[in-house]
């Protein structure tokens, strides 16, 4: 099967490209091993804001408790999660319809390059004009025995209930977000950061004061400390650490990667492409494209309406261009 334009992932972006392109004349294939809708919509900054929400109400009537609101609040996990997939659920399927309207061809499945124009997708051949890589990221490997028990951010905003022990390994956005909804929901709840501090990217003098509402609420934040090792025990996890002051150990019902995010690019077999790498990011020119692939039709090949637009011409690179 052959397409002017290939699309790996279905996320905002992929999704802003298939349609733009596809009203212009081409054919769009878009592609996603996972239910289409893309990180933020599904699993990351939408649902996510359905849970702070929650966890705001709580925190709102702690600081007015002593300003005439007299009441006792409190998160129910089930339900809460329950109001978070009333949203996400539905995604998919909209998703679906969209691109079935706009008469984009959709496979679901892992792609998996097979030459500079060409990937399959469980077994199907594809071949393509133009591949756009929109995979998002992926939870980055830590190295740690016992890794496989980690869940993600993902698993976490799943849980259909909240364990009572929860321990976050890395001290990011992500951890910080997760350990003020997981506490103010009721669980007890540790962070690991092998740095000096939480939040290093972020100004330090901020994130001092962030550190105060950590401790208002009962959040464990443990900084030089790097983890060993999880070992599975019969009632949960036990996270082997170590400090400066030697090897300790911390119990867990639950225990969250927070480590970090890397482009979702192992499974795509970038190497098979001949796409330039420069470690786990692809080499790319100043129009975002990679370095070691050039366009291997001429754009007289597209239908008459695509090349006769305006809005095309504008979006397609220049012949000297790699692409």
């Amino acid at each position: 099967m052959e397409f002017d334009l290939i699309v790996i992932g279905t996320g905002t972006a992929a999704m802003g490209v298939a349609m733009r392109v596809c009203k212009d004349g081409w054919s769009v294939a878009i592609v996603d091993e996972k239910p289409f809708g893309g990180t933020c919509a599904l699993r990351g900054c939408d649902p996510k804001k359905m849970l702070v929400a929650g966890a705001e109400v709580i925190d709102a009537e702690r600081r007015m408790r002593p300003n005439g609101i007299d009441g006792e609040l409190r998160i129910d996990w089930p339900e809460l999660i329950a109001f978070k997939r009333g949203f996400t659920d539905p995604i998919p399927a909209k998703h679906e319809q969209k691109y079935a309207v706009a008469g984009i061809a959709t496979f679901h499945g892992t792609a998996r390059f097979t030459g500079p124009n060409s990937l399959t997708v469980d077994g199907t051949e594809l071949r393509a004009r133009h591949i756009l890589i929109a995979s998002g990221a992926v939870p980055m490997t830590l190295d740690i025995p016992g890794e496989e028990h980690l869940i993600d951010s993902e698993g976490f905003m799943a849980m259909e209930s909240l364990p009572r022990r929860v321990v976050l390994v890395g001290g990011g956005y992500i951890a910080a977000e997760f350990s003020h909804i997981a506490a103010r929901a009721g669980a007890e709840v540790t962070v690991l950061e092998m740095a000096d501090r939480m939040l290093a990217q972020f100004e330090p003098e901020l994130v001092g004061w962030l550190m105060e509402s950590f401790k208002a609420i009962g959040v464990d934040v443990q900084t030089k400390t790097v983890v060993k090792a999880i070992e599975k025990t019969d009632d949960g996890f036990t996270v082997h650490v170590e400090t400066g002051g030697g090897a300790d150990r911390i119990d867990a019902d639950v225990v969250v990667h927070t480590g970090g995010r890397v482009p979702a690019l192992d499974r795509l077999d970038p190497a098979a492409a001949n796409i330039a790498m420069d470690g786990r990011r692809l080499k790319l020119n100043e129009y975002l494209q990679s370095v070691t692939i050039r366009r291997s039709m001429r754009p007289a090949t597209l239908p008459m309406r695509a090349r006769r637009s305006r809005r095309f011409r504008a979006t397609m690179p220049r012949r000297s261009q790699p692409t």
